[in-house]
């Protein structure tokens, strides 16, 4: 529980108070990084049914999003526009760790985070259209599959940036295997709901298939650019991950 709290104090704008703090709980708090995941679809879902109710299926996603964003603090999103202002262009490893650091947003972060707000917004809109469960499952396991994929990252690669001026140095740190098998854990037990809850199988496995195929090209890229990983690359590998889920839910198969 302790652990879930620091995560969820982490990844989210939500007022949890500690009593105290070790900086080696915020290393180890990665392993929950997916059930605070499921908690913000869950938000968006309740969000997107409500809204659903007295509005049109493109404006209850629209503030489904809005929640979700709202919730996190545009966390992601932020990591997201960074790492394409970074990596879009052609650059050395030096000049993309300064890009990254730099508070302003350039073209290919704008576009990065405009397309994907705009996907995102639409394939949830798509969703909302049809019977709501099936938009309520693509949020679940959308948030929590993603940062899933962020967390397989992170104990993949080492890290990529300058570990003194890191802002969150203790994630800067080797990650233990252990929290990414915990992490899987926590998706493994939202995948088993939701087929007992009637979600198509096949369609949960290749949401997850996705995912785990955008963990690995951004791991990919991430090492290739940079060396290893970084907080905006991890936000980024959520990001994606997040949209890749979204449209394995709305393909026709």
């Amino acid at each position: 529980m302790r652990l879930f709290l620091v995560a969820l104090q982490f990844l989210t704008r939500l007022p949890v108070r500690l009593e105290r703090f070790e900086p080696g709980w915020l290393n180890d708090c990665v392993r929950h990084f997916p059930l605070v995941g499921a908690l913000v679809g869950t938000v968006g879902a309740v969000v997107l049914v409500g809204a659903a109710q007295l509005w049109p299926a493109w404006v209850a996603a629209l503030l489904a999003l809005t929640a979700t964003v709202a919730l996190t603090g545009g966390f992601h999103e932020d990591g997201l526009a960074d790492t394409f202002d970074a990596l879009g262009g052609v650059v050395s490893r030096e000049k993309a760790l300064v890009i990254m650091k730099d508070s302003r947003i350039g073209s290919y972060g704008a576009l990065a985070l405009g397309l994907s707000l705009l996907l995102r917004a639409a394939l949830v809109a798509v969703l909302a259209a049809r019977p709501l469960w099936g938009a309520v499952a693509a949020l679940l396991a959308s948030h929590t599959f993603a940062r899933a994929a962020a967390v397989g990252v992170m104990v993949s690669l080492p890290y990529g940036g300058d570990v003194e001026h890191a802002k969150a140095k203790p994630l800067a740190l080797a990650v233990a295997p252990r929290n990414f098998s915990i992490a899987l854990g926590w998706c493994g037990l939202l995948g088993l709901a939701l087929v007992v809850a009637g979600v198509h199988l096949p369609r949960l496995l290749v949401a997850t298939c996705v995912a785990a195929v955008v963990a690995l090209l951004m791991r990919q890229w991430l090492k290739r650019r940079l060396g290893g990983y970084t907080g905006d690359g991890l936000g980024a590998t959520e990001q994606l991950a997040e949209i890749a889920v979204l449209l394995a839910f709305t393909a026709s198969f």
